[in-house]
């Protein structure tokens, strides 16, 4: 392990520092470990690099560790991906060691987590100064969750863009939720409030939409928050993994809103879609191994008719008590639909609640597949069998149902799921709600709220079943799917958006056209 303020490069950035990259745009990204933040970042940063940029991925070891696989690949097919790490001061941060290592940092480190980010300013700087980092950087890309990346810009003298895993729709409510200090008053987080400044009416609850790491009663927590806005004011442009056409008048108003460019990538994910090896990288891309083989999947898949079948995930944080996965599985029996349903963690809960899946298991043999770990998402939202998708709403699984063309049962657990869900299905009309109105996790205040069996199964029944309704809403998924293709081929929005960044990006490109809004 290096020490403090050293980084180990990884995936040869000395043998491309010399051939031809000094005239490229070289994107710095930061991104945040959190898989629904990390993944759809590097697919960024795999985009950029196809048409011509360095981009060079910067974070602690845990990070580099799952982000490794992805960029040995992207560099064997000839792309300047480079990934440095940095080692933690978890000393200093108050950071348990090791405490980065798991699936999603514990929210009970996560402040030392980000302080422990915020020390690696520093080292980062020296690195990308130094000369086996060359060419220099021409633009900083952070997760908007890492403000400090403001100072590492003005210290470089570059731009920095802010990286959101998320839709302008959710992004846009969210600020003008707090810029027109609509819960001003408001004492009942549960009560419905319109969100202002929007020409369509939507209502949403404090505890649907509290604001980015608002709403917890620990006076450092809101500092934070007041520190991260701060920094996304001072951005000075926006990349977003989202597609201009699905939410024309939200990137618009964000835009609008914050006064800076919006660049539009999305979905990011179509970047393992164009590639030769289109299995392989899609069961790969992941940053997590699989509990079941892809070539497993598909074989399960592939006896299955299509649009048949229904996939169940709820992303990389949440997890279910056990009395909800009773109700879950009993309600997907019920439907009577063959599904595959993953497993975050699965050995984890008591003997009663595995003896539980045991026996479903055993009763759907065939019909249903149950996967304990991690399944390839993409791979399997891709196939032809699959149907429906019922989601906890992450932008990441919503977007990627968007652009596999599948309606969505919705099954929001906190924050801005609550608003991809309204995204789902009030503006884009593909998805149907399983009724959840308050958050599962992150709870203020612990509370059980289980969703029944019969209506998991009424959901499900209504997302894959027959009836004028649910073709409307298949018909509406496939047409955002032909939609998202279409932005990502040549001529397509979010294609001529990369084009752009690496062109305003170059060295010499006059700072302030890159970054203006026309």
């Amino acid at each position: 392990m290096t020490s403090q303020g050293q980084a180990t490069t990884l995936a040869g950035a000395d043998a491309d520092a010399a051939g031809g990259s000094n005239a490229a745009a070289h994107f710095v990204f930061v991104p945040l470990r959190e898989q629904g933040h990390l993944i759809p970042a590097v697919d960024t940063a795999l985009l950029l690099a196809s048409h011509g940029a360095v981009c060079t991925i910067v974070g602690p070891p845990s990070t580099a560790a799952l982000v490794r696989p992805t960029v040995d690949s992207a560099q064997r097919s000839g792309l300047q991906v480079r990934l440095a790490e940095f080692p933690l001061d978890y000393a200093a941060s108050g950071l348990p060691e090791g405490a980065d290592a798991g699936d999603s940092i514990p929210p009970m480190h996560m402040w030392s987590y980000y302080r422990a980010m915020a020390l690696l300013r520093a080292p980062i700087e020296i690195y990308l100064r130094a000369a086996h980092a060359a060419p220099f950087p021409t633009c900083i890309v952070s997760d908007f969750i890492h403000p400090w990346t403001t100072e590492l810009a003005a210290n470089l003298g570059v731009p920095r863009l802010s990286f959101f895993s998320m839709c302008a729709f959710g992004l846009l409510c969210h600020h003008n939720l707090e810029r027109f200090n609509a819960w001003d008053g408001v004492e009942d987080p549960n009560a419905p409030v319109v969100v202002p400044g929007l020409e369509r009416r939507f209502v949403v609850t404090r505890a649907q939409a509290p604001g980015f790491f608002r709403g917890i009663p620990i006076p450092c927590w809101e500092e934070f928050a007041d520190y991260i806005e701060r920094a996304r004011a001072e951005a000075d442009g926006v990349i977003m993994n989202t597609f201009e056409e699905m939410e024309p008048e939200f990137v618009a108003g964000y835009a609008a809103a914050r006064n800076m460019k919006v660049w539009t990538v999305g979905p990011v994910s179509t970047y393992h879609q164009t590639r030769t090896t289109l299995a392989t990288t899609l069961a790969s891309r992941g940053l997590r191994p699989c509990a079941v083989d892809a070539d497993e999947c598909i074989r399960w898949l592939d006896g299955k008719a299509p649009g048949s079948v229904v996939y169940v995930s709820f992303g990389s944080i949440s997890r279910a008590e056990p009395k909800q996965i009773v109700e879950l599985g009993l309600g997907l029996e019920a439907s009577g639909h063959p599904f595959i349903w993953v497993l975050r963690n699965a050995g984890d809960y008591d003997e009663a609640t595995r003896a539980f899946l045991d026996e479903l298991e055993a009763r759907v043999a065939g019909r249903g597949l149950l996967v304990r770990g991690w399944a390839p998402q993409l791979l399997v939202l891709s196939h032809d069998a699959v149907g429906g998708f019922v989601t906890h709403c992450g932008w990441n699984s919503t977007l990627e149902a968007v652009a596999a063309g599948l309606p969505v049962v919705t099954w929001p657990h906190f924050t801005d799921q609550f608003l991809n869900e309204k995204m789902a299905v009030e503006v884009l009309g593909i998805g149907v709600s399983v009724g959840v109105t308050e958050p599962l996790t992150y709870q203020a205040v612990k509370k059980e709220i289980v969703v029944g069996r019969k209506v998991v199964e009424d959901a499900v029944r209504s997302v894959m079943g027959g009836g004028e309704e649910a073709e409307a809403r298949r018909r509406r998924a496939r047409a955002l799917a032909a939609k998202a293709r279409a932005a990502a081929e040549v001529g397509g929005s979010s294609h001529a958006n990369l084009l752009d960044l690496v062109k305003r990006f170059q060295p010499g490109a006059p700072r302030g056209d890159a970054v203006s809004q026309m």
